[in-house]
Protein backbone atom coordinates (compact mmCIF):
# COMPACT_ATOMS: atom_id res chain seq x y z
CA UNK A 1 0.00 0.00 0.00
CA UNK A 2 1.30 3.17 -0.96
CA UNK A 3 1.34 6.81 1.44
CA UNK A 4 -1.04 7.97 -0.77
CA UNK A 5 -3.67 5.35 -0.07
CA UNK A 6 -2.44 5.10 4.30
CA UNK A 7 -3.37 8.65 4.48
CA UNK A 8 -6.30 9.43 1.77
CA UNK A 9 -9.50 10.35 3.34
CA UNK A 10 -12.62 12.15 1.89
CA UNK A 11 -15.13 14.89 2.74
CA UNK A 12 -18.46 15.14 1.30
CA UNK A 13 -20.16 19.40 2.35
CA UNK A 14 -24.14 18.22 2.75
CA UNK A 15 -25.01 21.34 4.41
CA UNK A 16 -26.73 22.68 1.67
CA UNK A 17 -30.74 22.76 0.83
CA UNK A 18 -30.93 23.02 -2.99
CA UNK A 19 -33.14 25.61 -3.54
CA UNK A 20 -33.14 25.13 -7.26
CA UNK A 21 -34.81 21.50 -6.56
CA UNK A 22 -37.81 23.08 -5.71
CA UNK A 23 -38.10 20.14 -2.62
CA UNK A 24 -39.04 20.40 0.73
CA UNK A 25 -36.49 18.61 1.49
CA UNK A 26 -32.58 18.97 0.47
CA UNK A 27 -31.44 16.90 -3.11
CA UNK A 28 -29.32 14.55 -0.97
CA UNK A 29 -32.25 13.49 1.12
CA UNK A 30 -34.26 13.00 -2.16
CA UNK A 31 -35.05 9.18 -3.14
CA UNK A 32 -32.87 7.90 -5.64
CA UNK A 33 -33.73 4.33 -7.03
CA UNK A 34 -35.20 3.19 -3.49
CA UNK A 35 -31.87 5.05 -1.70
CA UNK A 36 -31.44 8.33 -1.06
CA UNK A 37 -28.74 10.17 -3.15
CA UNK A 38 -26.67 10.82 -0.67
CA UNK A 39 -26.69 6.77 0.56
CA UNK A 40 -25.70 6.12 -3.16
CA UNK A 41 -22.82 9.13 -3.10
CA UNK A 42 -21.50 7.49 0.23
CA UNK A 43 -21.20 4.06 -0.79
CA UNK A 44 -19.39 4.84 -3.65
CA UNK A 45 -16.74 6.45 -1.91
CA UNK A 46 -17.17 3.43 0.85
CA UNK A 47 -15.87 0.82 -2.59
CA UNK A 48 -12.71 1.97 -2.11
CA UNK A 49 -10.38 0.81 0.09
CA UNK A 50 -7.94 3.35 0.46
CA UNK A 51 -10.03 5.63 1.73
CA UNK A 52 -9.86 5.53 5.32
CA UNK A 53 -11.98 8.12 6.85
CA UNK A 54 -15.82 9.38 4.97
CA UNK A 55 -16.52 13.18 7.02
CA UNK A 56 -20.17 13.95 6.01
CA UNK A 57 -20.39 17.65 6.77
CA UNK A 58 -24.49 18.50 7.73
CA UNK A 59 -26.45 21.27 8.69
CA UNK A 60 -26.90 21.41 12.47
CA UNK A 61 -30.75 21.18 12.51
CA UNK A 62 -30.51 18.22 9.96
CA UNK A 63 -33.05 15.94 10.78
CA UNK A 64 -32.78 13.56 7.86
CA UNK A 65 -29.19 12.21 8.57
CA UNK A 66 -29.66 10.98 11.91
CA UNK A 67 -32.22 8.56 10.40
CA UNK A 68 -30.00 6.94 8.06
CA UNK A 69 -28.04 3.52 8.63
CA UNK A 70 -24.96 4.48 6.96
CA UNK A 71 -24.40 7.11 9.77
CA UNK A 72 -23.59 3.66 11.95
CA UNK A 73 -21.02 2.61 9.39
CA UNK A 74 -17.46 2.81 11.18
CA UNK A 75 -15.94 4.69 8.48
CA UNK A 76 -17.96 7.45 8.13
CA UNK A 77 -17.77 10.37 10.59
CA UNK A 78 -19.32 13.66 11.22
CA UNK A 79 -18.80 17.14 11.33
CA UNK A 80 -20.98 20.45 11.54
CA UNK A 81 -21.90 22.88 8.27
CA UNK A 82 -21.27 26.57 7.54
CA UNK A 83 -22.64 29.18 6.03
CA UNK A 84 -21.33 28.39 2.52
CA UNK A 85 -20.11 25.58 0.69
CA UNK A 86 -16.28 26.31 0.99
CA UNK A 87 -17.16 26.90 5.15
CA UNK A 88 -18.46 23.29 5.10
CA UNK A 89 -15.54 21.60 3.63
CA UNK A 90 -13.02 23.47 6.07
CA UNK A 91 -15.20 21.98 9.10
CA UNK A 92 -14.70 18.76 7.69
CA UNK A 93 -11.16 18.88 6.69
CA UNK A 94 -10.55 19.78 10.50
CA UNK A 95 -12.26 16.48 11.20
CA UNK A 96 -10.18 14.42 8.58
CA UNK A 97 -7.54 12.51 10.73
CA UNK A 98 -4.40 13.79 10.35
CA UNK A 99 -1.11 11.63 9.73
CA UNK A 100 1.43 13.79 8.07
CA UNK A 101 2.47 15.72 5.61
CA UNK A 102 1.83 13.02 2.90
CA UNK A 103 -2.06 13.23 4.08
CA UNK A 104 -4.70 13.41 0.97
CA UNK A 105 -8.20 14.61 1.17
CA UNK A 106 -10.64 13.96 -1.29
CA UNK A 107 -13.54 16.42 -1.70
CA UNK A 108 -16.77 14.87 -3.16
CA UNK A 109 -19.88 16.22 -3.81
CA UNK A 110 -23.10 14.71 -1.78
CA UNK A 111 -25.39 15.44 -5.30
CA UNK A 112 -23.31 13.34 -7.46
CA UNK A 113 -24.54 9.45 -7.19
CA UNK A 114 -23.19 8.54 -10.15
CA UNK A 115 -19.49 8.71 -9.66
CA UNK A 116 -17.74 5.73 -11.01
CA UNK A 117 -15.48 4.18 -8.52
CA UNK A 118 -12.53 3.27 -11.17
CA UNK A 119 -12.36 7.37 -11.78
CA UNK A 120 -11.61 8.16 -8.27
CA UNK A 121 -8.87 4.97 -8.70
CA UNK A 122 -7.47 6.29 -11.52
CA UNK A 123 -7.36 10.20 -10.51
CA UNK A 124 -5.63 8.42 -7.00
CA UNK A 125 -3.00 7.01 -8.94
CA UNK A 126 -2.95 10.10 -11.52
CA UNK A 127 -2.11 12.26 -9.16
CA UNK A 128 -0.25 10.27 -5.91
CA UNK A 129 3.19 12.39 -7.12
CA UNK A 130 1.36 15.24 -7.82
CA UNK A 131 3.27 18.19 -5.81
CA UNK A 132 -0.30 19.93 -5.39
CA UNK A 133 -3.11 17.58 -6.69
CA UNK A 134 -6.25 17.98 -8.93
CA UNK A 135 -9.85 17.24 -9.91
CA UNK A 136 -11.86 15.13 -11.86
CA UNK A 137 -13.27 16.67 -15.22
CA UNK A 138 -14.20 16.37 -18.65
CA UNK A 139 -13.45 18.62 -21.92
CA UNK A 140 -16.29 20.57 -23.24
CA UNK A 141 -18.03 19.12 -26.02
CA UNK A 142 -20.33 21.26 -26.50
CA UNK A 143 -20.51 24.50 -29.06
CA UNK A 144 -20.32 27.89 -26.48
CA UNK A 145 -21.92 31.08 -26.47
CA UNK A 146 -21.18 34.32 -24.43
CA UNK A 147 -24.33 36.23 -23.92
CA UNK A 148 -25.59 39.66 -22.74
CA UNK A 149 -27.62 40.33 -20.19
CA UNK A 150 -30.63 39.85 -22.94
CA UNK A 151 -29.57 36.26 -23.98
CA UNK A 152 -28.16 37.63 -27.48
CA UNK A 153 -25.24 36.22 -28.56
CA UNK A 154 -22.05 38.11 -28.47
CA UNK A 155 -19.78 35.58 -29.24
CA UNK A 156 -18.80 32.20 -29.95
CA UNK A 157 -16.24 30.51 -26.96
CA UNK A 158 -13.62 28.55 -27.97
CA UNK A 159 -13.70 24.96 -26.06
CA UNK A 160 -10.55 23.28 -27.05
CA UNK A 161 -9.02 24.09 -23.51
CA UNK A 162 -12.02 24.20 -21.37
CA UNK A 163 -13.38 21.39 -19.05
CA UNK A 164 -16.13 20.57 -17.31
CA UNK A 165 -14.68 20.79 -13.20
CA UNK A 166 -16.60 17.45 -11.83
CA UNK A 167 -15.83 16.18 -7.83
CA UNK A 168 -13.80 14.66 -6.12
CA UNK A 169 -11.28 17.24 -6.24
CA UNK A 170 -7.91 15.94 -4.81
CA UNK A 171 -5.47 17.57 -2.56
CA UNK A 172 -2.85 17.57 -0.05
CA UNK A 173 -4.47 17.89 3.69
CA UNK A 174 -2.60 20.93 4.92
CA UNK A 175 -2.31 23.38 2.03
CA UNK A 176 -6.07 22.82 1.21
CA UNK A 177 -6.91 23.73 4.94
CA UNK A 178 -4.61 26.54 4.41
CA UNK A 179 -5.90 27.80 1.33
CA UNK A 180 -9.65 27.69 2.42
CA UNK A 181 -8.56 29.24 5.73
CA UNK A 182 -7.36 32.02 3.51
CA UNK A 183 -10.91 32.70 1.50
CA UNK A 184 -12.16 32.75 5.23
CA UNK A 185 -9.84 35.36 6.07
CA UNK A 186 -10.02 37.33 3.77
CA UNK A 187 -13.99 37.13 3.31
CA UNK A 188 -13.63 35.99 -0.32
CA UNK A 189 -15.82 33.18 -1.95
CA UNK A 190 -14.72 30.05 -4.13
CA UNK A 191 -17.48 27.97 -5.78
CA UNK A 192 -14.99 24.61 -5.43
CA UNK A 193 -11.51 23.55 -3.71
CA UNK A 194 -9.74 24.06 -6.48
CA UNK A 195 -10.40 27.25 -6.93
CA UNK A 196 -9.16 28.24 -3.39
CA UNK A 197 -5.90 26.27 -4.34
CA UNK A 198 -5.43 28.15 -7.28
CA UNK A 199 -6.00 31.69 -4.92
CA UNK A 200 -2.94 30.63 -3.21
CA UNK A 201 -1.05 30.22 -6.04
CA UNK A 202 -0.74 26.64 -6.30
CA UNK A 203 -1.58 24.77 -9.71
CA UNK A 204 -3.76 21.78 -9.99
CA UNK A 205 -3.76 18.92 -12.52
CA UNK A 206 -6.68 17.85 -14.46
CA UNK A 207 -8.00 14.19 -14.82
CA UNK A 208 -10.30 13.00 -17.19
CA UNK A 209 -13.85 11.47 -15.81
CA UNK A 210 -16.78 10.56 -16.99
CA UNK A 211 -19.64 12.82 -17.97
CA UNK A 212 -22.27 10.39 -16.14
CA UNK A 213 -20.99 11.75 -12.88
CA UNK A 214 -23.92 14.68 -12.96
CA UNK A 215 -24.13 16.67 -10.01
CA UNK A 216 -28.36 16.66 -9.38
CA UNK A 217 -29.64 20.14 -9.47
CA UNK A 218 -33.18 20.23 -10.97
CA UNK A 219 -35.61 18.18 -10.93
CA UNK A 220 -34.12 15.94 -14.36
CA UNK A 221 -31.14 15.65 -12.88
CA UNK A 222 -32.70 13.24 -10.21
CA UNK A 223 -34.51 11.29 -13.58
CA UNK A 224 -31.29 11.40 -15.44
CA UNK A 225 -29.02 10.38 -12.33
CA UNK A 226 -31.53 6.98 -11.82
CA UNK A 227 -30.85 5.75 -15.41
CA UNK A 228 -27.22 6.31 -15.39
CA UNK A 229 -27.09 4.31 -12.00
CA UNK A 230 -28.80 1.97 -13.89
CA UNK A 231 -27.10 1.81 -17.21
CA UNK A 232 -24.07 1.65 -15.14
CA UNK A 233 -25.50 -1.39 -12.63
CA UNK A 234 -26.45 -3.44 -15.62
CA UNK A 235 -22.88 -3.04 -17.16
CA UNK A 236 -21.08 -4.30 -14.70
CA UNK A 237 -19.68 -0.76 -13.68
CA UNK A 238 -20.74 -0.49 -10.14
Amino acid sequence: MTSTEQNLNAVIPAAGIGRRMGSDIPKQYLTLNNKRVIEHTIERLLSIRAIQKVVVVFAAHDEVWPSLEIDHNHRVVTAEGGEERFHSVLNGLHAVPASGDDSWVLVHDAARPCIRPQDIKNMVEQLRNHPVGGILGAPVRDTLKKSDSANNILDTVDRAALWHAFTPQMFRLDPLRNALQNVVESQGIVTDEAQAIERSGLIPALVEGHHDNIKITHPNDLVLAGLYLDTQRASGII
